[in-house]
């Protein structure tokens, strides 16, 4: 995994300002902290930051390849995993290659079969190709978006990166935000509109889309998108075939030329791809799987069940461990490291973001790349196989909205009666929430619940999914580990998102589907222990440290964040029983700790990034 960052410009030569593609590149130093390259034309200028994987001796970037007369350069982050099958076919072609790694493969398909490649490319990636010849650059991400690509465009300059860092430190982007940035910070949260960059200017490019620029312009396409047919396989066939598909796509995943982890809760997603893991290395001879878990000082002493977090992991994860017979390491924080990792998170994500499961996350990350280089995870099991409880509770399912966004109105009333009239919360939301429907692909003949259980897959996928694979990729990434996340591979996507939601829940369970395909390779309490999200601290000592903390920022006149939130609302809030609050916030409650850390996050990146309001 890598760093890439770009600029064309049309009106100067580039090669005169090494100085800026240098500071570009060295902004995405923590994603690539083994090597660094940059590449500059008159017209076109790349960087690279490089965390080795594959070929490590080899595959430096930004790489150059000739092809006739014409000579095509390439950044690129990400992994194929079909690249050994694309290799093959290249070579069948005529094609010879140098390296062992999947970037001279991604480069050379390219070559062959121009943007058609990414119909053939199953891996996670976003890369960017400069053609001398035809001057122009070609850009791409991968389907579900797992790897970031950024990018601006103005009066003749395009700038690309893997993280908005990259091209805010161009002297010709100020952290500017307008109406729309301030509803995507306060109203939408973590949850970014795809394609929005929240800083004005800024645009993401989506999921499953590429992008060319030229003399003439931007033009953006898809290239992929989730797609309705008739489902076809009888149950028996299609828990066969979700088995047979997850196994085959974490064993791809597995493969590295560096040490590979697994990041193991002790819930039914980790644990089948920790499983899946160890009979692979098992037939392989490839030792022992090392296995990572995270947890909070003092947390058993203070956790207390709730429907969203009905149990702790610690002895499901010892459960698993001693089954399977995994190299485990138990990583803890106290609260100190993890109030002060909130302003490091805000850093990695050059945004506010999911407050302490952000900072904790990165936290964890960087104990574990002191041992490894790739991890893999379960997201995104939930997304795809209908496990979170708003797939599954009528209020949620008639709406009429988000159902990660029943709070709206709730988080409305903490802003300050002028931004809140200014960005409409309720209506952003609405307008946000007809565009995501009407992009649902509709099944001929499909009406009722089986249309809305359609409906809330799309959304989870395309709209809830994109928060925790940015927050993956965000956080690992400043860590500079690795992390894939089998889940999300394009052809297991395609075919469960098919799949009547009767299948899904087969055996009246929450993910019913995937624990039937599991049976045999996990145990039997662990294939039906109910879903517990990502763990937070449950210690008062938390609530106390951050709560001191906005309410020196709120006493703070000179504080951006000021103008933007109700202080009597806030303050009353922190001078009241802080535990008693809670609102539905992506996947759990939002509590005052939460709350209270997200406000802190957002001082943070408006004094850091020294934010503008347009």
């Amino acid at each position: 995994m890598c760093g890439i960052t770009g600029w064309i410009d049309w009106k100067k030569d580039l090669t005169h300002y090494p100085s800026i593609l240098e500071n570009m590149t060295e902004t995405l130093a923590n994603r690539g902290p083994d090597a660094s390259g940059t590449w500059i034309s008159s017209h076109c200028a790349f960087g690279h930051r490089r965390l080795s994987v594959i070929d490590p001796e080899n595959g430096a970037q930004p790489m150059v390849r000739k092809a006739g007369d014409d000579t095509y350069t390439l950044v690129y982050n990400g992994e194929l995993y079909n690249a050994p099958e694309l290799r093959k076919e290249l070579e069948a072609r005529g094609h010879t290659f140098r390296t062992n790694c999947d970037t001279e493969v991604l480069l050379v398909a390219y070559i062959e079969w121009g943007r058609a490649c990414l119909d053939r490319f199953n891996g996670i990636f976003a890369f960017a190709i400069w053609n001398e010849k035809e001057q122009h650059v070609f850009m791409a991400r991968d389907r579900l978006g797992v790897k970031p690509l950024f990018y601006a465009h103005d009066n003749g300059t395009f700038l690309f990166g893997s993280e908005p860092k990259a091209i805010l430190s161009h002297p010709s982007v100020q952290p500017e935000i307008s109406r729309e940035g301030l509803a995507e910070i306060f109203i939408v949260g973590p949850a970014r509109t795809p394609g929005h960059g929240v800083y004005e200017h800024l645009a993401e490019l989506k999921p499953g889309h590429f992008l060319v620029y030229d003399r003439s312009g931007v033009r953006v396409s898809s290239y992929w998108s989730l797609e309705s047919h008739e489902h076809e396989d009888d149950l028996d066939t299609t828990i066969a075939k979700v088995r047979e598909l997850l196994i085959d796509t974490v064993e791809r995943q597995l493969v590295s030329d560096v040490p590979v982890c697994s990041l193991l809760s002790g819930g039914l997603d980790s644990s089948a791809l920790t499983s899946i893991a160890v009979s692979y290395y098992n037939e392989t001879g490839q030792g022992i799987v090392p296995t990572f878990s995270v947890d909070y000082l003092d947390n058993d002493k203070h956790f207390k069940s709730s429907a969203f977090q009905p149990n702790a992991d610690a002895p499901w994860i010892a459960r698993m461990t001693e089954h399977l017979s995994t190299n485990h390491t138990y990583v803890e924080f106290d609260t100190p490291e993890l109030v002060a990792a909130l302003k490091d998170a805000v850093r990695a994500r050059d945004l506010p973001g999911m407050a302490d499961v952000d900072a904790s996350l990165l936290l964890f990350c960087r104990e574990i790349k002191k041992k490894a280089t790739v991890a893999v995870s379960g997201e995104a099991a939930d997304e795809i196989f209908g496990g979170y409880p708003w797939f599954h509770r009528e209020e949620a399912l008639n709406a009429g909205t988000f159902p990660w966004a029943l709070s709206t109105k709730e988080r409305g009333a903490l802003l300050s009666p002028d931004l809140l009239a200014w960005v409409k919360p309720e209506e952003y939301i609405g307008e946000r929430y007809r565009q995501a429907i009407d992009e649902v692909p509709k099944l001929v003949g499909e009406a009722g619940q089986k249309a809305r259980m359609r409906e809330m897959s799309y959304l989870n996928i395309t709209r809830f999914m994109p928060t925790l694979l940015d927050r993956k990729d965000r956080m690992s990434m400043y860590a500079g580990l690795e992390v894939r996340v089998p889940y999300t591979d394009h052809r297991l996507v395609e075919y469960v998102f098919n799949i009547p939601w009767e299948m899904k829940v087969a055996g009246d369970r929450e993910k019913g589907l995937l624990r039937k395909s599991l049976t045999g390779i996990l145990p039997d309490d662990v294939l039906y222990r109910k879903k517990s999200p990502y763990p937070k601290t449950h210690n008062p000592n938390y609530l106390t440290a951050v709560k001191e903390w906005v309410m020196e920022i709120l006493d703070d006149p000179s504080s951006p964040l000021l103008q933007f939130i109700n202080v009597p609302k806030i303050k009353a809030l922190a001078n009241s029983d802080a535990t008693q609050f809670n609102m539905p916030w992506f996947g759990q409650l939002m509590t005052g700790p939460q709350l209270f850390a997200y406000l802190g996050q957002v001082d943070t990146w408006m004094r850091e990034y020294k934010v503008t309001v347009k």
